[in-house]
């Protein structure tokens, strides 16, 4: 065993770890203003990294994060190479354990790609946890709520036509969605006023939208698309700047009536502190697999909130929304259609909301489907 001296309140070790790479396909490639920009490529695939935990007593749990267009490869081979650190140790000691891993992997740093592998062993052991005590994680945690407002992002990108996207929009509103959030950032400002202006008439005035430049405006680019979509009484503009240019958010989100959202490529708690030490979003977005799991997202929250802003965590719905659920003032979770074949499970939606399930923990499981586009696994256990 390689844990900590056992005392009377350890009831329970970790016996072994299982971590697997998995490639999900996309049917279309997707683009938005960073590939208008040739800054990306259109996106085909998203590869996960899943983390599965058990004990000495039985009891397992799941976590995940992600990587888009880059850093798959790295994030599994990274947590393969802190993972050993995980045997022994009593799983309810999440907190301690996050930082055993972050100084296992201390070369590699707090932030970036290796919170992103600590997210994943982190986000299964909160699941355990959950699971352990019978309950859904958001109960867990504290819930103030049992359903969370969701927007659908999925429908939205700039690969799409216009009545593809008009479509998708009524489709989503049909399925019960709360919200509609679509990209912006082209390199001509007038098509993006075009689709702006036809999805707010498609919607109706009062239904909520979002729009989402994913860094793709500069400085006096943002503030003139800022001013000409106040007409549209939006509720948040996303990412009109660069992500670690908190200045220039602060200055933007000072002089606009429409509230700014970022946050979501930020990889440590003190990235975000940046932001919300110079008031540069009135939303925060952060991302529990990029932070560095829900230890880091709850250590975030609590700033959040001291500082009462709103909060909208950014993709990965099936952790998201127990999060979410736990915050104390009304947030948003966004809706991704893109994950659904990789668990065997899906978020009910009502009304506009997002109902967190009564399956304990995360309350996910994987399909035969995405253990089928595994392309690296290993599992580590006491004789590693």
């Amino acid at each position: 065993m390689t844990g900590v001296p056992a005392g009377e309140a350890t009831l329970d070790r970790v016996a072994w770890i299982e971590l697997s790479s998995v490639t999900l396909p996309l049917a279309v490639p997707v683009s938005d203003a960073k590939v208008l920009t040739g800054r990306q490529r259109p996106m085909t695939e998203v590869v996960f990294l899943f983390a599965e935990i058990g004990t000495e007593d039985g009891h397992e749990g799941i976590g995940f994060g992600y990587s888009k267009r880059a850093g798959g490869p790295g994030q599994f081979a990274h947590a393969a190479e802190i993972a050993p650190a995980l045997i022994g140790e009593d799983p309810s000691d999440i907190g301690r354990i996050w930082t055993k891993l972050a100084w296992a992997g201390a070369s590699a740093g707090r932030g970036g790609l290796a919170a992103q592998a600590i997210a994943a062993i982190d986000i299964a052991l909160w699941d355990l946890k959950a699971k352990r005590a019978g309950l859904p994680l958001a109960k867990l945690l504290g819930a103030h709520r049992d359903s969370v407002r969701c927007y659908d992002t999925s429908g939205g990108f700039l690969h799409a036509p216009l009545e593809e996207v008009l479509d998708n929009a009524e489709a989503a509103v049909a399925a019960g969605i709360g919200g509609i959030k679509i990209k912006v950032g082209h390199p001509d400002h007038a098509e993006d006023m075009r689709r702006v202006t036809a999805v707010r008439e498609r919607l109706g005035d009062a239904f909520p939208l979002m729009v989402d430049a994913n860094q793709q405006w500069d400085r006096p680019a943002a503030q003139r698309m800022g001013r000409a979509l106040e007409a549209f009484d939006l509720t948040w503009i996303e990412e009109p700047l660069d992500a670690y240019d908190a200045e220039g958010h602060a200055a933007l989100a000072a002089a606009l009536d429409t509230p700014i959202a970022t946050g979501e490529m930020l990889t440590s708690v003190a990235e975000h502190c940046a932001l919300i030490d110079r008031r540069a979003a009135d939303i925060i977005q952060p991302d529990a697999p990029r932070i560095g799991g829900i230890t880091n997202f709850l250590r975030l929250a609590a700033l959040a909130d001291h500082h009462h802003l709103q909060m909208a965590p950014h993709f990965a719905m099936e952790i998201h929304l127990h999060l979410a659920a736990a915050y104390p003032s009304e947030p948003w979770v966004e809706h991704f259609d893109w994950l659904g074949p990789l668990f065997n499970e899906r978020p009910a939606i009502e009304d506009g909301r997002m109902h967190v399930p009564a399956r304990p923990g995360l309350g996910i499981t994987l399909t035969e489907q995405a253990r089928a586009w595994t392309t690296a696994h290993t599992r580590i256990d006491a004789r590693h």
